[in-house]
């Protein structure tokens, strides 16, 4: 894979890190990158969950190359665009459960990325912004859709209208990130999480995801209650929830099989 995004798998966990310093920021390449690496994921049953992650101790990302954007070509914005909504997508809908360990400044696409996860820990030293709006453009990968689901319309508009900077202790009291930890920690936390998703049925916590994300959608509560029922009931077609009873009552850990 190309140096701007690692990929490694740690037993059931898959590490991606955002490697293009100075400011590990994206670019075409690399979020094309991202989109297809998370499609293998899906297709590996052996992957549980991922953890994404910045190089260095500064940045998580910050977002676009601002230089990618000076000259206002229509073409190179709309590829871009595409290029973040596709990654940021497949992101959103991957199989398992996404953790992004915060570890610096998460700015624009860079904090639209973590808000593609399913969990957020942020390093106390974190700052987190959508600052698209203060340089003529505006958030194209989630931002103006996930904040607001996450933080409530308040905080979403001072983020996005009026520009504002938060810290990593004031996101986790809006509800943008889920922990706070010390410098150099929140890499080592995400991945205790996901040895925490590791222990669930593979299959179990993908119906669940999906069940959670379906929220976001305006089903009714009737809809969804079904889906419930319809999802419960398709679990016992798999091998994993006849491992996860058997395992109780036999009082052993239970070794999953993802099918």
């Amino acid at each position: 894979m190309n140096a701007q995004v690692r990929l490694e798998k740690r037993d059931h966990i898959a590490v991606l890190t955002i490697a293009n310093p100075p400011a590990n920021t994206w670019t075409e390449f690399s979020l094309n990158q991202l989109a297809e690496s998370v499609k293998r994921l899906n297709q590996d049953s052996e992957i549980y969950a991922l953890v994404i992650t910045g190089e260095g101790e500064k940045f998580f990302s910050a977002g676009a190359d601002l230089r990618t954007f000076a000259e206002g070509n229509t073409s190179t914005a709309n590829a871009m665009a595409q290029a973040f909504g596709h990654a940021f997508s497949a992101l959103t809908e991957f199989r398992g459960v996404s953790i992004a360990a915060i570890n610096g400044y998460a700015m624009g696409g860079g904090l639209e990325c973590a808000l593609a996860c399913d969990i957020r820990i942020a390093e106390q030293q974190s700052q987190m912004a959508l600052p698209e709006a203060g340089v003529g453009l505006l958030p194209c990968a989630g931002g103006t859709q996930n904040l607001p689901w996450l933080v409530g319309e308040g905080w979403a508009k001072r983020m996005i209208l009026c520009g504002e900077r938060i810290s990593a202790e004031a996101a986790e009291r809006i509800g943008l990130v889920e922990q706070v930890v010390a410098k150099g920690e929140a890499f080592g936390q995400a991945m205790e999480l996901a040895r925490m998703v590791c222990n669930q049925s593979p299959s179990s916590t993908a119906r669940c995801k999906q069940l959670i994300m379906s929220a976001r959608s305006g089903r009714s509560h009737e809809d969804s209650w079904r889906m419930e029922r319809e999802l419960f009931v398709e679990l016992f077609n798999t091998e994993d929830q006849r491992e996860g009873v058997k395992a109780f009552l036999e009082k052993r850990t239970p070794e999953w099989k993802n099918r």
